[in-house]
């Protein structure tokens, strides 16, 4: 059996952390072939094109400065391109981006390719939700799994100890991206249930814009948890009622689930953000833009999109605190507001 050709597609904080672990462990296996091709967003840093800096110097100097690259790691605009020859691709964008990527990728990922998703997002269909594996699989026409979990980019690239989860449902593919991606310091556990493991990706965003505007307005450790507790609740909600497949508690207490939205709570960019966003003056966009250097927010898009289903189901009432993050963000509700909805939310769900 010939050896299988990895690409990435994407380049920014997160995926230039995984390309870090993707090039050495495709080094180490015969089982992979060591180039690993990754598309960038073509963009000019100080005069040199993003492409170049990555293949001559092998660092991410806008995403992830001060972390070398491994060699065989090569930087390439063209998506196509990207992809050309590909055995599997791991895709790692805002979720925002994903229609348009695949699109550019019809017609050139080759038979037999096998995709996997660590993007955290999901998207609102015709039908009501729509996972970001959905619009790949059915884009692109190949088998996709998703990867999860507590994961502070900058904390994978260097290499403090941390957890994964991989939902797999075929059991081959999953013995494969176990080796692809695990080191003593990035533990794989891999699970079938892959729309709960992809859903607690997704709405974990959710969760920490209501951690921010917590730190925004001055509340302690208790608000926090309680916001975390309530947050869980409606992340477990919202996967029995929207899940095509039953819903595994379990899938809950791995590192996609509890973990990843302490983390998430506790550090990364949406609990920034939302945080800067609670002490006044400027929208989510304008924090964006001035805060991320270029990165893009999930949790307030998320939702938004959150928003319109349960709006489409008659749901909204069920969700107070993904709702009120929301309004919140997007159409001008106080951020006041926030702890009367965690005041008056529903013991039970």
């Amino acid at each position: 059996m010939s050896a299988l050709k990895v690409c990435i597609i994407g380049s920014g904080n997160w995926g230039s952390a995984i390309a870090k672990i993707i090039g050495k462990n495709t080094q180490k296996s015969l089982k992979f072939n060591p180039t690993v091709n990754m598309w960038v967003f073509e963009e000019q840093i100080d005069g040199r094109k993003l492409t170049e800096i990555i293949n001559q110097d092998h660092e991410n100097v806008k995403y992830l400065p001060g972390h070398k690259l491994p060699p065989n790691v090569v930087a390439v605009a063209d998506p196509a391109e990207t992809v050309n020859g590909a055995d599997i691709i791991i895709f790692v964008i805002p979720h925002q981006f994903i229609p348009k990527i695949c699109q550019q990728l019809t017609g050139h990922v080759k038979q037999g390719a096998i995709g996997i998703s660590l993007i955290k997002g999901i998207d609102e269909g015709p039908k009501g939700l729509k996972l970001i594996s959905d619009i790949i699989r059915e884009k692109l026409g190949i088998e996709v799994s998703v990867l999860m979990g507590a994961n502070i980019a900058n904390e994978v690239a260097d290499e403090k100890f941390c957890e994964t989860t991989i939902g797999c449902k075929n059991p081959e593919s999953g013995k494969i991206y176990k080796e692809l991606f695990q080191t003593p310091n990035f533990r794989i556990t891999v699970v079938d249930d892959c729309d709960t493991v992809e859903l607690c990706g997704a709405l974990k965003n959710i969760v920490a814009v209501g951690a921010g505007f917590c730190d925004g307005l001055g509340q302690g450790d208790n608000t926090k948890a309680a916001v975390i507790r309530l947050g869980l609740m409606e992340m477990i909600a919202f996967a029995k009622l929207f899940c095509k497949g039953p819903v595994v508690i379990n899938t809950f207490l791995e590192s996609c689930g509890v973990a990843d939205l302490i983390t998430t709570c506790y550090g990364g960019r949406n609990r920034k953000v939302a945080e800067a966003f609670a002490r006044g003056g400027k929208t989510i966009e304008q924090l964006e833009k001035e805060m991320l250097n270029g990165q893009k927010l999930q949790g307030p898009q998320t939702s938004a999109e959150v928003y319109k289903i349960l709006k489409q189901k008659k749901m909204v009432d069920k969700f107070p605190l993904f709702v009120n993050v929301y309004l919140i963000c997007y159409e001008g509700k106080s951020i006041k507001e926030f702890i009367t909805c965690l005041q008056s939310h529903p013991e039970h769900m």
